[in-house]
Order: C-alpha cells, then structure tokens, then sequence
C-alpha cells in the first residue's frame, strides 16, 4: 500500500478566529482555503500544506493536556522561521538532535506543538552499527 499524509487536525478554541489567522496565515504564511459549504458551520479554518496536504483546525473547548503529540513542517529555513516565530513572541525551543534535521518546537496560540524541521540527509547515515 503506498499512502500520502492528507490532512491533520488540531483543535482551537471557540471564537478564536482572528488569532488562527493570525498565526497559522500570516505569521506561517499558510494559505488559507474554504472549507467544504456542507461542514462550514463546524467553524473550521484549513490551510494548505504544500501542494496535496492540508491543516484543519476546529474548535473545542480547551483542555489541559500536556501532551508531545505534534505535527511536523518541512520548511526551507528552520532559523529564519524559529527567529520569526521568537520574534512574534512564542515560546520555541530544541528537542534532542536528529542528525541531518534541524529542527525546532514552539506551541501555537492554543498549545499545540508544531515541529519545524529541514530534511538535509538521510539520518540513518548516522546510526552507528
């Protein structure tokens, strides 16, 4: 079976708009798209993620998990971005090193964590034998 990542989606909460857009569109520069007319009143915001990929973000009230669950962006500058998002006034921080993918974490608005990485080698070049 060969699959391809379609779509993610995260939560936000209710009236939360204006700051999803904020964020996700301007900030990340994601472009936004409609929503199919027949799930429009769910209040849901999608983006496009590359060319076949998407983000959805619905809204549900907030709950306090602590959770690492994530999704991950390849993008073409991790520093430019982590300096962006750091100058907008996130929280952004380093997990553990993955050779070939640097790699950053910072929490959305609403908590979610988003993971911007860079693909420069295949990692399993560096696993030790």
């Amino acid at each position: 079976m060969k699959a391809q990542l379609q779509h993610v989606s995260i939560p936000r909460p209710p009236d939360s708009d204006d700051i999803t857009r904020q964020f996700y569109g301007e900030l990340l520069g994601l472009e936004e798209k409609p929503a199919p007319s027949s799930i429009q009143s769910l209040g849901l915001i999608w983006y496009m993620v590359g060319e076949d990929s998407e983000l959805h973000i619905f809204t549900e009230d907030p709950i306090d998990d602590p959770s690492i669950r994530h999704f991950c962006l390849v993008v073409d500058d991790v520093a430019a971005i982590k300096q962006k998002i750091a100058d907008a006034g996130y929280d952004v921080w380093n997990p553990e090193v993955i050779p070939g993918r640097p790699r950053f974490f910072c929490r959305d608005p609403f908590r979610n964590i988003i993971e911007f990485t860079s693909i420069e080698a295949d990692y399993m070049d560096f696993q030790e034998n």
